[in-house]
């Protein structure tokens, strides 16, 4: 006889705490209503009801996958970011919530913007979120990874924001002056930082180091990035935590920008950069 929704739901919280998961009530939430083909207020709507057989061994399946550590995104394939449902695989990073300041610091900052370049896009999230809010703006998205490419494609084809998506390392692909807003979430872990298994075991190394002290593509992003920025232009990234010092300095040392900004994300931690290019130079 198969346990109750609410039963499968207790049992399941259990098993992922024991196994170190960080949030083992709402992954075990999220996993169930995968499994019952609903969303987490159907879970609790059907609290008494008795889990059906294919329901439980599909949740069995997930479970297993989760106490590996392989996060939920994953497992479930979806993301929600921006209110956007993208589609995620190990090709590429899941998308984070912090990184949602990155679009609002961009529409806060550049709202008219009409050439914008998202650089190392991996599954599309940023370059979606501001074609879906700036209609009129032609998009590019970069990533030097095909398959991460690849995954961008299908969540643009199946979204239906217009964003030309292109191979490329960071901007070397583009001419002089093209954009009026570049943005980015690029790799910012220092090599050796410990993570959580399900990053660290999971999602690829390429969307995640970026050398010895985790600045390498942040400094080259505002190096390069000041080629390709139009007069007046933005540039807008996310960072790690203790670098807005560093990257700070490294803006205020190229010459080219002026009107540099950190933001803060939910937690306190300085997150997002802006920096507007000036007019000569």
């Amino acid at each position: 006889m198969t346990p109750a929704v609410q039963q499968a739901l207790g049992e399941a919280t259990r098993r992922l705490a024991a196994a170190g998961v960080p949030e083992p009530r709402a992954d075990a939430e999220v996993l169930l209503a995968h499994a019952l083909g609903t969303d987490r207020v159907g879970v609790i709507v059907r609290a008494t009801d008795a889990m059906d057989p294919a329901a439980a061994e599909r949740f069995e399946a997930l479970m297993a996958r989760r106490e590996a550590r392989e996060p939920v995104g994953y497992i479930v394939g979806r993301r929600e970011f921006w209110s956007l449902p993208l589609g995620v695989d190990r090709r590429v990073l899941i998308p984070r919530p912090e990184t949602e300041l990155v679009v609002e610091t961009a529409l806060r900052v550049a709202p008219r913007a009409r050439r914008i370049l998202d650089v190392g896009t991996g599954s599309g999230a940023i370059a979606l979120a501001l074609a879906r809010e700036l209609p009129a703006a032609e998009v590019v998205a970069t990533d030097r990874m095909a398959p991460a490419l690849a995954a961008a494609a299908e969540n643009r084809d199946r979204l239906g924001p217009r964003v030309r998506l292109v191979r490329a390392d960071l901007v070397q692909a583009f001419r002089d002056g093209a954009f009026d807003l570049v943005v980015s979430n690029p790799p910012y872990c220092a090599e050796g930082t410990v993570l959580q298994a399900e990053v660290r075991d999971w999602e690829p190394r390429s969307a995640l180091y970026a050398g010895p002290d985790g600045l390498g593509v942040l400094r080259r992003l505002v190096r390069d990035a000041g080629r390709v920025l139009a007069p007046r232009g933005w540039l807008v990234m996310e960072m790690g935590i203790g670098q807005a010092d560093a990257i700070t300095e490294r803006i205020g040392a190229d010459g080219r920008y002026e009107n540099v900004a950190v933001r803060c994300d939910p937690a306190g931690i300085d997150r997002v950069i802006a920096a507007q290019r000036r007019s000569g130079r």
